[in-house]
């Protein structure tokens, strides 16, 4: 009996010597997989993830600021709390200065977008009733030692006056210089107590990953300061025609909009404008106009009061695959030109519908929505050189942009988007338009075939085919000729152009060999 337990302890004992030797394994594997043993190779076991590693160990990136309090004791003197009394008449909308949350973010984001610009006295989280007469509250920052201000437009929009209030708890009087409501930017001056402290904006764009620092006017606690990093950059949020927004981490809450994000220097590298939120308050997703930017916006309205921007008369639409595809592209970029308006400055520099451009000075054009927002930082006058390709070939045209004129929406359709490959079988009934009163050009489209390869595209039933493969069409035979053409040369689409009472838009709808 003795015998038997003895063995059993031994037994136990070693289950036990077997186990800790088993975790400490295990740990050791844990550790070397954090990169806790000095190493950034991962064991045999995990290969995948070994390969994706660089061949030398990676380094540790610079410490961040043991304190942020140098750099914030150097700027938030330059920052303001913006006070506005609201026009009688203006409208009791979410956020201050009475403008709209825009309607074209994301379907992830509409839910939760919130423009701010804190809006009635006192703060708070609910949304304060606002009546005509009411007040409303933001940020801003000065740029120069005798006064001149920057905030949003939404802050100061119907404003009948405007204050601001200084690090120092002076609160001084502002008049409005100048505002352009296309990129939610406001130029102020304040022209009692000159000289000012001032900040300095970036002349260039932070990297993903830089810290940053913000210093607003959150529910009215002005010289609030927090931190964070940048998250992402050119974001899109819907917000207006040239959106180019930097997406920080820092929190940032109603009353912070139109003040500054700094770098680790010392200098603005954002404008706080908007942020994504299911409350109202700060998850991490805020948005701010980069510094460049503003300063190209900032100038004109010191200088003239307003923005003026180029302009080419051109209506355009981002190239998707399928249209690289059928154009023989062998990526889906630049901005393929739906049409040159006449007398414009494009079409006087020779650019016609189904160009693709593809630079701007030499710079590539990466979609439709940066072609426009490149020509647009630019003054009326500006000659550009556009680098666009015509069937096969690369070619060069010079222009002298002309004016944006006031009502003139920026001309980008992302009605061309792709949903998937489709057979050389359109599923369209045909006729020629100028046989069924629709016009002396084209092929009309008297059917569609829900389940058809056309009716993915979006063609519908009234729609106008003008060309196919880039040249006319006026009948049927056109049309399967076009169509014969392309798969002919090898391409994986073809693409159209359509009109309807929308306007013009080009489509393109993948070839495939029939296999029964």
């Amino acid at each position: 009996m003795s015998q038997t337990t003895d063995h059993s302890r031994d037994t136990a004992s070693a289950t036990r010597r077997f186990h800790r030797k088993a975790l400490t394994s295990v740990a050791a594997v844990t550790l070397v997989a954090t990169g806790a043993l000095g190493t950034a190779f991962l064991p045999p076991s995990t290969p995948a993830y070994a390969q994706a590693l660089p061949q030398t160990p990676i380094t540790a990136a610079e410490h961040p600021p043991g304190s942020f309090a140098p750099i914030v004791n150097r700027v938030k003197p330059g920052v303001v709390s913006v006070k506005v009394k609201l026009k009688d008449d203006a409208s009791d909308d979410e956020e201050g200065g009475g403008q709209q949350a825009p309607q074209n973010v994301p379907p992830q984001l509409r839910e939760f977008f919130r423009r701010f610009g804190e809006g009635g006295p006192g703060g708070g989280m609910q949304r304060p009733q606002r009546h005509g007469g009411g007040a409303a509250q933001g940020s801003g920052f000065f740029i120069s030692a005798d006064g001149y201000v920057v905030t949003n437009n939404h802050v100061v929009n119907n404003a009948k006056s405007v204050e601001v209030t200084l690090d120092d708890g002076r609160t001084l009087p502002a008049k409005i210089i100048g505002t352009d409501p296309k990129t939610d930017l406001a130029l102020l001056k304040v022209t009692d107590g000159a000289p000012f402290p001032y900040v300095k904006l970036a002349h260039g764009a932070p990297q993903v990953g830089d810290w940053v620092v913000a210093i607003g006017n959150p529910f009215g606690l002005g010289g609030t300061v927090t931190a964070g990093i940048v998250s992402a950059r050119g974001r899109d949020i819907g917000a207006g025609p040239y959106d180019d927004f930097l997406q920080i981490d820092a929190p940032i809450n109603k009353g912070n909009s139109g003040g500054p994000t700094f770098n680790v220097s010392g200098e603005v590298v954002g404008v706080n404008t908007a942020i994504a939120s299911p409350s109202g308050g700060n998850v991490g997703l805020a948005f701010a106009i980069p510094s460049e930017t503003v300063q190209a916006v900032v100038d004109q309205l010191r200088a003239d009061g307003k923005v003026a921007r180029g302009y080419l008369g051109l209506q355009i639409q981002p190239v998707t695959k399928d249209i690289a595809d059928s154009l023989g592209l062998d990526k889906a970029k630049g901005a393929l030109v739906n049409s040159a308006q006449d007398g414009t400055p494009a079409a006087k520099a020779g650019l016609k519908s189904g160009d693709v451009v593809q630079a701007v000075n030499g710079e590539p054009v990466t979609d439709a929505r940066e072609l426009s927002r490149k020509i647009a930082s630019l003054k009326p006058g500006t000659k550009v050189d556009l680098t666009y390709v015509r069937g096969n070939k690369t070619e060069n045209a010079q222009v002298t942009l002309g004016t944006l004129p006031n009502d003139t929406k920026v001309a980008a359709n992302d009605n061309g988007g792709s949903r998937g490959d489709s057979q050389p079988r359109l599923g369209l009934n045909l006729a020629p338009a100028a046989q069924v009163g629709a016009g002396q050009e084209g092929v009309a489209v008297m059917g569609v075939d829900p389940d058809g390869p056309a009716a993915a595209k979006g063609i519908q039933e009234g729609d106008v085919i003008l060309d196919v493969g880039g040249q006319p069409v006026s009948t049927l035979s056109d049309v399967a000729t076009r169509i014969r053409a392309a798969e002919s040369d090898g391409r994986k689409a073809v693409l159209m152009r359509i009109k309807n009472d929308k306007g013009t838009r080009f489509v393109a709808i993948g070839l495939q060999t029939k296999n029964g």
